[in-house]
């Protein structure tokens, strides 16, 4: 008898992103695979969330001309076929037209809690160094830690940094410590 921790993934549905498009709540869909997303996030979530998007607004207005980025959260990510996420805050240089994104942000930070900590420091860790995002940041505001990944030779390398090159043309100053103030 077959239990079912030895069930090949292949055997296991997996969908689209016009299947996706049908779903009704909050999703995201890694290589096929859905992961629902958890209720609503906590007031500490949305707090840290709105502090992050306040500092890089300002840190991007300070940068002026020189960046052709926006600060977006809730916005699908659209990767592929098979994968669709939707980080909590993403940085995004460049001109993009539809209401989804097709191509990698410059910055994704997401706020880690106990129902997300593994699939945030695992599966979308792997994924989003995969796809070239230039930095991923990981916030834990339950223990007030942040870690801070650098796309380095296309590996993630943590660094401790307030500095932050966005494109080549642009690069803002961001202190992180202060999204716990």
């Amino acid at each position: 008898m077959m239990n079912s921790r030895s069930i090949p993934a292949d055997w296991l549905p997996q969908y689209t992103y016009a299947d996706y498009q049908q779903w009704e709540g909050d999703w995201e869909l890694i290589f096929g695979f859905p992961y629902a997303m958890s209720p609503s996030p906590k007031r500490k979530h949305q707090k840290t969330e709105r502090k992050f998007m306040r500092l890089a607004e300002d840190a991007l207005l300070q940068a002026q001309s020189e960046c052709d980025c926006e600060v977006y959260h809730g916005l699908d990510w659209i990767i592929d076929e098979s994968t669709v996420v939707r980080p909590d805050v993403m940085i995004v240089c460049g001109k993009f037209e539809d209401d989804f994104l097709h191509f990698p942000p410059a910055m994704i930070l997401e706020i880690a809690s106990k129902a997300t900590i593994l699939k945030d420091r695992n599966i979308k860790f792997k994924l989003y160094e995969s796809q070239g995002v230039r930095y991923y940041i990981m916030v834990q505001p339950e223990t007030k830690s942040i870690e801070i990944y650098q796309l380095v030779n296309n590996l993630y390398q943590e660094v401790v940094s307030k500095s932050f090159q966005l494109t080549l043309a642009c690069t803002i100053e961001l202190d992180l410590q202060k999204i716990f103030l």
